[in-house]
């Protein structure tokens, strides 16, 4: 079975990020999100809350499993017998970046990593962007799912 993983914080996730793992979707037969924990960053959403949104957004494509991790991405591939990290690159600064990621995780385990451009449509987007505008009250509707839009709402509504 061929398997990969799609890696990130996802807070929240982004059409950006879903047309990476749709793509992923149509290449393996079992593609894994990984949502990333940072105890030392204080996100938007909890973990179990962007696992949520993300299961709910992926769910039409029959071949994802999300999950959290911690720690090293290459010990989670381990874990579960994964050959390969899919990322999306925006720019040529995301490659810099991505490059040496890439390298390490390479070097630390054997695990290769295969870079999708972004759709154009997308290549300006952030988790970060997407946070900013909304806070400031402006149309994310075109940038993010429905079930993530609504959950910005009530989240920003609370705060």
């Amino acid at each position: 079975m061929r398997r990969a993983v799609c890696p990130g914080s996802f807070d929240p996730v982004t059409l950006g990020h879903l047309d990476i793992v749709a793509r992923a979707s149509k290449l393996y037969d079992v593609v894994h999100v990984a949502v990333m924990i940072n105890k030392s960053k204080q996100g938007m959403f909890t973990v179990e809350e962007r696992i949520a949104l993300i299961e709910d957004c992926t769910a039409s494509y029959g071949n994802v499993v999300v999950e959290s991790f911690h720690g090293l991405l290459v010990d989670y591939c381990k874990e579960r017998d994964i050959p390969a990290i899919v990322k999306g690159l925006r720019a040529v600064s995301d490659f810099d970046y991505e490059l040496q990621m890439a390298q390490m995780n390479n070097g630390l385990s054997g695990v290769e990593t295969l870079f999708i451009p972004t759709n154009p449509t997308y290549s300006f987007l952030s988790s970060s962007l997407v946070k900013e505008v909304a806070a400031w009250g402006g149309d994310v509707a075109h940038l993010v799912p429905e079930p993530v839009l609504a959950a910005l709402g009530t989240k920003l509504r609370r705060s």
